[in-house]
């Protein structure tokens, strides 16, 4: 099968691989039918993080083609949604709806998703069957669910975004784009959007954002504060995961708030004078999507949210290089991959 593989920093390919066969009573394998390059890919592939070698991709929708004799819930035939953790379903921390911390959780980027097929470990646990096979229109949607869109959505609910509330989303990225989606979902009544890049603001107001805030830093924190009565927001989501994102976000928070954060942490350091005086609560990581997924894809399947828009470039497997290099310049939000 065809697969893309990160070599070093900046060196993308798509080659051929062994096909995947079960491996556990518990796998299924399944026919890729659309996966994608995640912001969290860029972190290797600009260096940021050692690479050498590897197999990529979480995200992943697909037909399930083959199961373990193990496997109870799912179904040769069935199309399916998985999140990027797999999970058992059944361990203590994911009957407590924290599904990405299972006692026995596979990361799905350590199997690579970026491919024609790929196995996906614990199957029962970590696949969602959609009512039938999906209309064409609605599988970038439906690819969302599988990572962008959960972890926009925990994002919102880490943050407590909810009815009456004015929600800050630090960073315009795609999962920044889908907290914000979430956060009007779930009834914020505001919602102000740090971004300084025209496509994304657009991006931004069509999922919901009521205000843009172009500045970064302590600029954007006094802004915010400017336009909540110099209280801050109730919920902030920090999608980004670097020293200064985290520090807007605990700034831009009032007393008593609640920030979400699931940016991907590189180097974060949280001053303890800073957060003893904000008074804020603080609650994300890796995001449980497999809480969220029967709720997100009957939204999606009712056409109630349409989360696919967040994918501005579609490409061939085959191009993946490039959907890569057009992330990196952003000269795109997302890349969505059709093997």
């Amino acid at each position: 099968m065809r697969a893309v593989v990160m070599h070093q920093p900046g060196d993308v390919r798509v080659e051929e691989r062994a096909d995947p066969r079960i491996e556990e009573a518990t796998d299924a394998i399944i026919a890729v039918t659309a996966t994608c390059v995640c912001g969290s890919d860029l972190w290797p592939y600009r260096g940021a993080e050692p690479v050498h070698d590897q197999v990529m991709g979480h995200e992943y929708v697909g037909v399930v083609e083959e199961v373990g004799p193990d496997v109870s819930t799912i179904r040769v035939g069935d199309f399916v949604v998985g999140s990027f953790w797999a999970s058992d379903g059944t361990c203590e921390i994911c009957r407590s709806g924290y599904e990405a911390y299972c006692v026995h959780r596979v990361p799905m980027g350590a199997i690579g998703t970026q491919a024609e097929r790929a196995r996906i470990p614990l199957a029962d646990g970590t696949l969602v069957a959609t009512p039938a096979v999906p209309e064409e229109d609605l599988l970038p949607s439906l690819l969302t669910a599988s990572d962008v869109l959960g972890t926009g959505w925990f994002a919102a609910v880490a943050a407590e975004a909810g009815p009456g509330t004015v929600v800050a989303v630090v960073g315009d990225g795609a999962v920044g784009l889908m907290g914000i989606l979430a956060a009007r979902r779930l009834g914020a009544e505001r919602v102000i959007a740090c971004s300084r890049h025209e496509d994304r603001q657009a991006l931004a107001r069509e999922f919901g954002a009521t205000d843009i805030v172009t500045e970064r830093g302590d600029a954007a924190v006094a802004r915010i504060k400017d336009l909540t009565g110099g209280l801050g927001a109730h919920s902030t989501i920090e999608a980004v995961g670097t020293q200064e994102a985290m520090m807007q976000a605990i700034g831009s928070t009032r007393p008593g708030g609640h920030v979400g954060f699931v940016g991907v942490s590189h180097d974060v350091s949280i001053p303890g004078g800073p957060l003893f005086m904000a008074g804020v609560h603080l609650h994300g990581g890796p995001a449980p999507v497999r809480r969220f997924l029967p709720e997100l894809i009957d939204l999606i399947w009712n056409r109630e949210i349409d989360p696919g828009r967040v994918f501005d470039l579609q490409v061939p497997l085959e191009d993946a290089p490039a959907g890569y290099r057009a992330m990196d310049e952003r000269r795109a939000v997302k890349a969505l991959l059709w093997p």
